[in-house]
């Protein structure tokens, strides 16, 4: 539906003029979006895909976690591949210590870094067995004093598994943000402050599934498509192309 809806906005609109290209401004350069432009962005996105979710594949808080630890530096869809054969055999910390490291590579070899992400599994399965009766904590401190689980995969857990108004900034949220001068920012966690301070309280629970959903399929790296974009005329980005309807 969403595919077809898309298509329809992109024959309605007619392409005026491409700006020229232009210097990248500095961060934080351009002019910063009025609040009611950031929630007029929101809106057409919870028009468009009223409950997001991540794309990652779980059955419970924990294989979540597993999950989001074992997609560092590797795609959703090569993690899934993996997980499908192993969260049948352990899908809590439990077995995944009875399954041990040796065998735990064998299901995630074609991910990468999957030796030292094997370790962090273990370790972290271990953690979570000793000092939080194998559950997954719902702290954000407890959840990042476990090992290879960093800020990012915390707010995802926090977010996906508990419902909390959190916002994991990946590459592609990290992307957005500072593309379309939404909430620039030098680092990460620069961007994230940044949306926690905009974003209102109605869109945060999924203000960063749709994000990222944006970065990774219409305000991709190397060439948007602005002729997609449902925030064109929003969008502070130099170098997009204008459309109007």
């Amino acid at each position: 539906m969403a595919k077809k809806t898309r298509a329809g906005r992109t024959k309605a609109f007619k392409k005026i003029s491409a700006l020229k290209r232009a210097p990248a401004k500095k961060t934080g350069q351009s002019k910063p979006w009025t609040p009611a432009e950031v929630h007029e962005a929101f809106s057409r996105f919870r028009k468009e895909n009223p409950d997001p979710k991540g794309e990652l594949e779980h059955i419970n808080p924990y294989t979540l976690l597993v999950a989001v630890a074992l997609s560092a530096q590797a795609t959703d869809v090569g993690v899934n591949k993996a997980t499908r054969n192993l969260f049948p055999v352990a899908d809590t910390p439990q077995k995944m210590v009875a399954l041990g490291e040796e065998r735990l590579r064998e299901h995630i070899k074609t991910i990468g870094l999957y030796r030292n992400k094997a370790k962090n599994v273990i370790a972290l399965s271990e953690q979570l067995i000793a000092n939080h009766n194998g559950q997954v904590p719902r702290a954000r401190e407890e959840l990042e004093a476990l090992p290879g689980v960093g800020r990012k995969t915390a707010n995802v857990v926090l977010n996906i598994a508990f419902g909390e108004p959190t916002i994991a900034v990946d590459t592609h949220l990290f992307r957005v943000g500072n593309r379309t001068g939404l909430a620039p920012g030098k680092t990460p966690l620069e961007v994230e402050l940044g949306l926690l301070e905009i974003v209102p309280d109605e869109f945060m629970r999924h203000a960063h599934h749709w994000l990222i959903l944006h970065g990774r399929y219409t305000c991709v790296a190397r060439r948007p498509l602005c002729e997609r974009c449902i925030i064109n005329d929003l969008c502070r980005w130099p170098e997009k192309i204008v459309y109007l309807t």
